[in-house]
């Protein structure tokens, strides 16, 4: 078994460690002048990325480190502000962190020790989250709650690390909730796509397929009921077929295989929703590793009308 994906973590009952509170390089003033200049900025896309084991933030032999260190040229947009959705906080009820500075969560152990002195210290966009508790109230979710202390955990800061090394653009973080479902976690997408016209890029944090207890060797060939899960993902997506990826628990081959879990398949419906009605995927990424961990990842672009 290869321990390097086993030991994460996404209960909000665990204690984390957390590094002590960093001050971005860029003064707050110059911050807010270039959320001024990107005022208006609309984006069309969201995204739903797979994040794998949490050394894909320093280990540039994984496949996807090379799509995420190359995100500015697939998205050369630079948002006003990140809203992550990520598999590792999992609460009964839709959650944001309300902070100005995030810290940086290290949710794992057993890893290299180099891995607890990378720091991201984004600062936070409490703005945002008061947006995304606003809009989910006024969509019929009945109970949004905010955390004022947590930071980021690795299922946000470990892309966001690769993809903006700067550390310089505002994140806010959005819980899921696995005691929900595909549809739940979709129309939470839905209320939150007028966020797009706002210039936030919405990006959902999981894994494709993410069955820890079925990882093989490095560079080992997918197995096949991984590889007929994400035959089934792709087709679903790219031809529009978004009520079934919905119901994945019933529609899908070897559902429970591939997420005996839903925490890590409920970013990519949020994000899904997010691109809002008659959205088109398309595939970003597709590689795999340990046999049965695809970073499989995805794009929806909004409808022109939309």
């Amino acid at each position: 078994m290869n321990k390097i994906f086993r030991f994460c973590y996404s209960s909000t009952n665990s204690v984390p460690r957390r590094e002590e509170k960093i001050e971005s390089g860029d003064s707050v003033e110059e911050r807010i002048e270039e959320n001024n200049i990107n005022m208006g900025l609309k984006l069309k896309e969201t995204f739903y990325v797979s994040h794998g084991s949490p050394t894909l933030a320093i280990d540039d032999s994984i496949s996807a480190w090379k799509f995420l260190n190359s995100w500015k040229e697939l998205f050369p947009q630079r948002p006003t502000s990140i809203l992550v959705i990520s598999g590792h906080w999992d609460t009964h009820v839709p959650t944001v962190n309300v902070v100005d500075q995030n810290n940086t969560i290290y949710d794992f152990y057993g890893f290299p020790r180099s891995m607890y002195k990378l720091k991201y210290p984004a600062p936070g966009a409490p703005h945002l989250a008061k947006r995304v508790k606003e809009l989910l109230l006024a969509s019929g979710f009945s109970r949004v709650d905010e955390d004022r202390k947590r930071g980021l955990d690795h299922g946000a800061w470990v892309p966001l690390f690769l993809m903006y090394p700067e550390a310089d653009i505002p994140v806010c973080q959005l819980s899921i909730s696995s005691n929900k479902g595909g549809t739940y976690h979709y129309n939470m997408g839905k209320a939150l796509a007028p966020l797009k016209d706002e210039g936030v890029l919405i990006i959902g944090s999981g894994s494709a397929t993410h069955n820890l207890r079925a990882i093989g060797p490095r560079n080992s060939p997918p197995a096949p009921w991984a590889t007929a899960f994400i035959s089934w993902l792709k087709s679903s997506l790219l031809d529009g077929r978004f009520e079934e990826v919905n119901q994945y628990e019933e529609k899908a081959p070897y559902a429970k295989m591939a997420h005996p879990w839903p925490d890590h398949f409920f970013p990519l419906h949020v994000a899904m929703g997010a691109a809002g009605e008659n959205a088109k995927a398309k595939v970003v990424h597709d590689s795999w590793d340990g046999g049965s961990m695809s970073y499989a990842s995805f794009g929806f672009t909004a409808a022109t009308n939309s």
